[in-house]
């Protein structure tokens, strides 16, 4: 896995939780929902690259 893809994926991934927060802080469902939503797609990205990493090996 390429280091930034590591990376994208990592910030992503923390964006998505502060959008959790913000949106449970708030009470925001939609913005909840939507942090989640880029938490997932961060983790199966990096789920992706890892396996493309272990065929590489």
């Amino acid at each position: 896995m390429a280091t930034d893809d590591k990376i994208d994926n990592k910030a992503e991934e923390l964006g998505g939780k502060v959008k959790e927060g913000v949106g449970k802080a708030t009470d925001d469902h939609s913005l909840e929902a939507e942090g989640k939503a880029d938490q997932s797609s961060s983790k199966l990205k990096q789920a992706g690259e890892s396996i493309k990493d272990a065929f590489k090996s």
